[in-house]
């Protein structure tokens, strides 16, 4: 995760120069970076184009695709169960509710 922040803050970027923040920021040598990013190209998470590293993924779109994933490891996929399991301890407040209630209003089929 905190590589991929490096490259969202710092896209279009250069992956010699990445390599460097890496070093700096992560105390990872080269090659660690080099692997990584390779792993994340892989994924079509970000890309290298001719040595300027960029996103295909956007962060938002990134935690939305690990949330999503969360949910179907956890709960089978199923959102009410994770929501039951979110609230189980502590009560929506109102906000809360309010804002759950748009999001469900706006994804109503039909």
């Amino acid at each position: 995760m905190r590589f991929a922040n490096l490259i969202w803050e710092n896209e279009p970027i250069a992956s010699g120069e990445l390599a460097k923040l890496c070093e700096k920021e992560l105390n990872w040598k080269k090659s660690t970076t080099y692997t990584i990013l390779h792993r994340v190209c892989d994924r079509e998470l970000f890309q290298n184009e001719r040595g300027m590293v960029t996103s295909l993924v956007s962060r938002e779109e990134f935690h939305a695709m690990q949330s999503k994933q969360f949910v179907e490891d956890s709960f089978g996929g199923s959102l009410p169960k994770f929501l039951a399991a979110f609230t189980f301890r502590s009560k929506l407040s109102e906000e809360e509710i309010r804002q759950l209630q748009e999001i469900i209003d706006r994804h109503k089929e039909g």
